[in-house]
């Protein structure tokens, strides 16, 4: 399906765009024209510019033949218009992975999550509504945290998803649409990272309270979600991928296993919710279930054009619905190669 497309990967360096990345040159969905990376991280950037290279020093003809390579980098800001305009202009589709997403972070700069998270997002559609751009597709990556905010990521978030599902009215020859989706296993900042460091010092393992879950999907599914909203979404829908949940406490015992790790309980932090949701009350009168995925419809009626605007659910979808058991996600986990077992496993057998 991108067989010859021009793609850009807005935040392409972070963990979702560099998986986003791989699968976008891996051919399983068609070889693209060029991918573009577009990013504020000149160290990240070139880190990835080597690995693709298959080499561990650069030379001066690595980076200077930039602009020849299937994959190139270009550095800017979804902050910057200018620039934005620059990388869109011969763009075919477009993946806005860049966003300020630490919940803390957000709290403090409150302004900053608003321009990058917002103002990014406005400049991507001003820069295809002012130039006419002939920009195929728009996804807005987004999070649980839109679906009912009580924090200044997800708020910034949730005005991003109602830019972009806008948008299409403003650009009718391009399409908008948004995946959003929940806690990315072993991504950075994730708690599955930080229980494997605690357990290797030998303790404890902090868990705000027993009671708190989460959705789990993995980086490759998270893509999957992506993708399939660029193959199936209509303008102006979300795609929600529908996965399991599990409490975080479960996740912590299941890693310490039979190890002599205490656990400690440091409280719900500030802007956290005990439980995610993917999908807010409001919204389940206008979701539909299209296979493994939910689909939110847009508010806008110009856009609800859709005879299957049946609403699937009847409450929201959170991840206090549909717990597994602590077997279930002891396999989750190793099949994911996420215990300290596994992922030594894996880095032995990377060694030889």
């Amino acid at each position: 399906m991108l067989t010859g497309k021009r793609i850009v990967v807005t935040g392409g360096t972070g963990s979702l765009g560099t998986v986003l990345v791989r699968r976008l040159l891996s051919g399983k969905v068609g070889t693209p024209e060029r991918v573009v990376v577009f990013s504020r991280d000149e160290a990240k950037q070139h880190a990835m510019r080597l690995a693709y290279e298959h080499v561990s020093a650069a030379t001066d003809e690595l980076i200077y033949h930039n602009y020849e390579k299937l994959l190139q980098f270009r550095i800017g800001d979804v902050r910057d218009y200018a620039a934005v305009g620059s990388v869109l202009r011969e763009a075919d589709l477009v993946f806005n992975a860049a966003a300020l997403k630490q919940v803390p972070t957000c709290e403090y700069f409150p302004f900053e999550a608003v321009q990058t998270n917002i103002l990014g997002a406005e400049n991507i559609v001003r820069a295809v509504r002012e130039h006419a751009f002939p920009v195929e597709t728009v996804v807005g990556i987004s999070t649980d945290k839109a679906a009912k905010p009580v924090n200044v990521m997800g708020m910034s978030k949730a005005i991003q998803e109602r830019i972009f599902v806008s948008a299409n009215l403003d650009c009718p020859s391009t399409r908008f649409v948004c995946a959003r989706y929940g806690n990315v296993l072993a991504s950075r900042g994730s708690v599955i990272p930080l229980f494997h460091a605690q357990i290797r010092r030998g303790g404890p393992v902090t868990i705000t309270t027993a009671e708190m879950t989460r959705f789990l999907i993995t980086l490759e599914q998270s893509v999957d979600t992506i993708l399939t909203a660029v193959v199936e979404g209509k303008p102006g829908e979300t795609y929600i991928p529908r996965v399991p949940a599990a409490r975080i406490a479960e996740v912590a015992e299941v890693l310490i296993g039979d190890r002599s790790v205490e656990t400690l309980v440091t409280g719900v932090r500030p802007g956290e919710k005990t439980h995610e949701i993917l999908v807010s009350e409001e919204e389940g009168h206008r979701t539909t279930e299209r296979g493994e995925y939910y689909v939110i419809h847009p508010m806008l009626p110009e856009l609800q054009l859709d005879a299957e605007l049946t609403g699937a659910l009847e409450r929201e979808y959170s991840s206090a619905d549909d717990v597994m058991t602590k077997g279930e996600l002891g396999e989750l986990l190793r099949r994911h190669s996420l215990t300290l077992e596994t992922e030594l496993a894996v880095n032995e057998d990377l060694l030889v």
